[in-house]
């Protein structure tokens, strides 16, 4: 009898969490509705704030834009390349500095600029604005650019500059000499029309980023630093203005770097005793190793996804897919369980899910009948921007978990701060405002 007079109460109760469930699921719903097609109209996202920029200048004529374009080839044809620490072609950085003298005169020898020479062949200039007051800010770009030979499936050679279907193929024309010379060819246009600019700013160009910057990038800071120089903001290489690669986006998106992720290169290694292969043991060092290493590839770092910018990302560009994409990036605080399982599969977007592990390099063995005394691994991590590089390291020690392998952090460093990109954010909006005016079709978004 107690049975069955206990069914009904909780026949009772489970129809009052179904209606519980079915009114949650409901207001959800009808929050993620009004979400979706009110987010477009929210003008910090969609609108840059802050003044006017200068208007746009009047086309060049063509014999300009053919002095230019000459230059900018030139300066692709200068193999500047960075090949190590100890290895650069310094007479090729040498020929690049001339180039810049000659090419950009009036920046070279006008009163509004300074120039230094920063360790041998870095390049800083300053540019002094009316208003003292005005913090300034710094614009980067780097000079140095990475081996490239005819063999790694160039359709023209890497350092001939030649024309294709109305591209300019070689190494630098998108990193980074494109930047270095874009601003400088900016600043020479103005100055040669009388500009003078309330804020000053800074212009450094590095000659070795390419192999960590600790020459021109690292000694352009400490000069800096030296001065009390203070910035308002500062602008470097970074992403693009991407149409067709997003699928399911509608038009064209610039994508503003707000941060970068942080990296680690480790090693991995295992040492045995040596021995034939007519006698092996149960695991080699290669076997040990390579289990290590399937251990990292079958189980990747936590996902993060909406921990970090990208979450702003896909909001800023929701109101740019169709439905149901728009739906769920538009209402990311309720589907980023989804969307993180959906994105982890791509590699592209992986990248915005977690800290992505690569194995890049195995050494070991010198003969087919020889068992290897040992054996390494290289394994490079581009670290999320909510996680740290200790994290990462003692992940990588629990998910190897075997005392036989050896993990040493060879060079890394946390990523770095994200960059303030809202509303009261002066930088970003300068950046973002300037975009619009240039190409208004564009959503601009933080990434």
């Amino acid at each position: 009898m107690t049975g069955r007079s206990a069914l009904p109460k909780l026949c009772k109760f489970l129809k009052v969490v179904a209606l519980i469930l079915f009114l949650t699921l409901l207001v959800l719903f009808l929050v993620a509705t009004v979400r979706t097609f009110t987010l477009e109209v929210n003008a910090e996202l969609q609108h840059a704030r802050w003044g006017k920029t200068a208007s746009v200048p009047a086309d060049l004529s063509a014999a300009h834009s053919e002095v230019l374009l000459a230059n900018f080839k030139e300066a692709i044809r200068i193999p500047t390349v960075s090949f190590s620490d100890s290895h650069q072609n310094t007479s090729a950085l040498q020929e690049f500095s001339h180039l810049l003298k000659r090419v950009f005169p009036t920046i070279f020898s006008s009163s509004l600029v300074k120039h230094e020479v920063v360790e041998n062949y870095s390049h800083l200039f300053t540019v002094s604005g009316t208003d003292p007051e005005l913090v300034p800010y710094m614009l980067l770009a780097h000079i140095d650019v990475v081996p490239a030979s005819e063999n790694d499936g160039w359709e023209l050679p890497p350092f001939s500059a030649e024309e294709l279907n109305g591209f300019i193929y070689g190494r630098g024309t998108i990193d980074n000499k494109q930047a270095v010379m874009g601003i400088l060819q900016a600043l020479e246009y103005l100055l040669e029309r009388g500009y003078v600019p309330r804020r000053g700013f800074y212009v450094g160009l590095g000659h070795d980023e390419e192999i960590s910057g600790n020459a021109g990038a690292a000694n352009i800071v400490k000069l800096l630093k030296s001065r009390g120089v203070k910035l308002q903001f500062l602008v470097d290489e970074g992403l693009a203005v991407l149409d067709g690669i997003i699928n399911g986006l509608n038009g064209p998106a610039a994508l503003i770097g707000v941060t970068e992720k942080g990296q680690a290169t480790v090693k991995l290694s295992v040492s045995m005793k040596p021995g034939h292969s007519s006698m092996p043991p149960r695991q080699s060092s290669i076997g040990i190793l390579a289990a290590a290493v399937t251990r990292l590839e079958d189980y990747p770092m936590p996902r993060l996804f909406g921990s970090g910018p990208e979450r702003s990302t896909f909001e800023h560009l929701a109101h740019k897919f169709g439905l149901p994409f728009r739906f769920v990036m538009s209402n990311l605080w309720l589907f980023i369980p989804l969307m993180s399982r959906v994105m982890e599969r791509k590699p592209d977007m992986n990248a915005f899910v977690r800290t992505t592990t690569a194995v890049t390099m195995f050494n070991s063995g010198v003969k087919v009948n020889i068992l290897p005394s040992s054996a390494e691994a290289f394994v490079n991590l581009r670290i999320h921007s909510a996680q740290t590089l200790q994290e990462v390291m003692e992940l990588i020690e629990s998910t190897i978990s075997d005392d036989r392998v050896k993990v040493n952090l060879i060079s890394g460093f946390d990523p770095l701060p994200v960059s303030s990109f809202g509303e009261q954010s002066f930088g970003f909006q300068i950046i973002k405002k300037t975009i619009l005016d240039m190409f208004p079709e564009v959503t601009v978004a933080p990434e």
